[in-house]
């Protein structure tokens, strides 16, 4: 780690943030939660909200894929996602679902106000989005797809979208 230039978990805490949270809404595989948590500590993201039947820590499928991510990133749980969203606006974010609905953006052509804080909620590996959490947020971003699926591992997806508003952010970590 040293080789690497890594922040130490305390170091870590203590660092500026990427103004990026992620809402995970009734994601069902804890398996995934963990991966989720490794990304937003790889990419230095500001917190997680778990909810609905999302698993939290600590629980043995989350720790198994966060490999210790648990104890760096800052994590909430709200029972219900829309309310977490309206907390969110209210703290100033702006509030994407990452759906494909009507009128979503792709994710490439997002663009927002320098400055800006940007949360996006993600949704169960089946179903998405409940339609009551898109309807509360801003809008909706699209990662664009070309095969014969139409839908991407969640797990993944956070991965390209926590990606893609770093590179754009431009926050000055990078």
């Amino acid at each position: 780690m040293d080789e690497l230039g890594r922040a130490t978990p305390d170091t870590f805490r203590g660092q500026a943030k990427m103004p990026v949270v992620i809402v995970l809404d009734n994601v069902r595989s804890a398996l995934n939660v963990g991966s989720v948590f490794r990304t937003a500590d790889a990419f230095a993201l500001e917190k997680i909200y778990l909810c609905g039947i999302t698993a939290t820590p600590p629980h043995r499928e989350i720790l198994k894929t966060a490999l210790g991510s648990t104890e760096t990133v800052v994590w909430e749980y709200a029972q219900d996602a829309v309310d977490a969203v309206h907390s969110l606006k209210r703290e100033g974010y702006e509030t994407w679902a990452i759906e494909q609905v009507e009128g979503s953006v792709r994710l490439q052509d997002f663009d927002f106000q320098e400055g800006s804080k940007i949360a996006v909620v993600f949704g169960n590996e089946v179903s998405g989005v409940e339609e009551s959490v898109i309807a509360a947020c801003d809008g909706s971003l699209e990662i664009p797809q070309f095969g014969t699926k139409h839908s991407l591992n969640v797990a993944v997806c956070v991965g390209i979208v926590a990606w893609e508003l770093v590179r754009k952010l431009k926050f000055p970590l990078i």
